[in-house]
């Protein structure tokens, strides 16, 4: 194996130590909340094909191939069967094609290769494509991983018929979920899961509570691994954790020629509007940027790297995007928006004098709490809004029909709030208050039980 990326597999050395010679997974084994995605079942085991991973920056992608790593292993998968590499160390497809070639003809039975952050490799699809068609991955499981959805998109088109004859061969990793931090953090006891999984309507006054206060510290740290640990470590999130997130995003829009002028002008209107109706030709109007189509593509591209989310109005005959209606603009995860907001206005102090601040604010947790169920929502569903004589905040699509949903993090509603909602008699309503309640004839739940439910649910019907 090519020497730069030994570091990478101490396993060949000693697969007994490579919780302890690793570097990502000493890391992982220093903190205070240790996570096990359960991506980790899913990944295929003896399936020869090409699978791929998608994820955003800093969520866990190298951390879960060294995890996944140590299951090959325990499951007597020789050492020498298992190659780590990474597109960072990796010019181009012709270098790709040399390392691939000359690693595989040093062995003939099965291969694992974990190539990471693939998009690093000028023409990496080139070199796959390459690959597959000569037969030299015949009897190779590969998977590779992306910060961006395009390299999936990619693979599907440039390697039909070569993926391999597994159902699933792409596969998506997300932050945590809000039920998935309580349960990494141990704050529910076991009768209270319990409850929570059959009768969460009968949750006592003191659960309620319990689930509300972890919410809002989700609002805090949301589901990133390294945030949520600062906070079990010191009870705050430190300004370097910050800082190394906006410094990715920066750093992979630059490298595909976008602006950091232009996409700071973005970023800071995409917090001005979280969450409200928008066009591109608005947002251009208020930038610098000429062309509304400049604005999309950016905006695309922070999608794409799953930073952003933009919802769509949903033409409720079709169960599909109205093209004419205005967009909403959600940001994925309540620590990207934290540290976006520290980029584009830096304060000594981000911790008490921006994050405690916008979560005292009542306007800027009802927006981040309604970003929370949107994204929530859209990790398992087509994820739109309403836009009629009123605005429902989340349509999802399951199957052939669509369920709305109104979120409610304030303490007042008034009628006009519900008046498009309450035409749908399938309709849900997830609010603040801590009971269980109708509100026109439609069940009101506490939002941190309904996003608890969705996800159980959304989790049983993916299997």
């Amino acid at each position: 194996m090519d020497t730069r990326f030994l570091a990478h597999n101490s396993h060949l050395d000693d697969p007994k130590s490579l919780g302890k010679l690793d570097p990502h997974l000493r890391l992982l084994s220093k903190q205070p909340l240790i996570h096990s995605p359960a991506l980790l079942t899913s990944l295929p085991i003896g399936k020869p094909g090409i699978y791929s991973i998608a994820g955003g920056r800093q969520i866990g992608k190298t951390t879960l191939l060294k995890q996944w790593m140590q299951i090959l292993l325990k499951r007597k998968t020789p050492a020498e069967n298992i190659a780590f590499f990474t597109g960072e160390l990796i010019d181009d497809h012709h270098t790709l094609v040399r390392l691939f070639t000359e690693h595989l003809q040093e062995h003939e039975v099965l291969q694992y290769i974990l190539l990471d952050e693939v998009s690093y490799i000028k023409g990496w699809d080139k070199g796959i494509k390459f690959l597959a068609d000569s037969g030299i991955l015949e009897n190779t499981v590969l998977v590779l991983t992306g910060s961006d959805t395009t390299f999936i998109q990619e693979a599907r088109m440039r390697f039909p018929g070569r993926r391999g004859k597994e159902d699933i061969v792409d596969f998506h990793l997300y932050p945590l979920t809000f039920r998935e931090v309580v349960e990494l953090k141990k704050a529910l006891n076991k009768k209270e899961l319990s409850l929570l999984k059959q009768k969460p309507e009968a949750a006592s006054t003191k659960l309620l509570q319990k689930l509300f206060e972890q919410f809002d510290q989700y609002l805090v740290h949301g589901g990133f691994l390294t945030a949520i640990n600062d906070m079990a470590r010191d009870k705050t999130i430190l300004t370097s954790t910050l800082a190394t997130y906006s410094d990715w995003i920066r750093g992979d829009m630059l490298k595909r020629g976008k602006q950091e002028t232009y996409l700071r002008e973005v970023l800071a209107a995409m917090i001005k509007r979280l969450g409200s109706q928008v066009t591109w030709n608005n947002l251009a109007q208020d930038l610098s940027i000429d062309h509304a189509k400049t604005v999309a593509d950016y905006i695309s591209l922070l999608a794409s790297m799953d930073v952003a989310i933009v919802q769509g109005a949903l033409m409720e005959d079709k169960l599909t995007v109205a093209p004419k209606k205005p967009r909403k603009l959600h940001f994925s995860d309540p620590f990207i928006f934290h540290a976006i907001r520290h980029w584009i206005s830096p304060v000594k102090n981000p911790f008490e004098e921006q994050i405690q601040d916008s979560l005292g604010d009542p306007v800027w947790t009802s927006k981040l709490a309604e970003s929370v169920a949107v994204s929530q929502v859209n990790k398992s569903y087509p994820t739109y809004y309403i836009k009629a004589e009123g605005e429902v905040d989340i349509a999802y699509v399951e199957g052939k029909k669509f369920l709305p949903v109104e979120i409610k993090w304030t303490s007042q509603m008034r009628p006009n709030d519900l008046k498009q909602v309450k035409k749908y008699p399938a309709a849900e309503i997830w609010t603040r208050q801590t009971n269980f309640t109708k509100i026109h004839e439609l069940p009101a739940t506490p939002l941190p039980v309904a996003l608890w439910n969705f996800d159980t649910r959304a989790k049983k019907d993916t299997k």
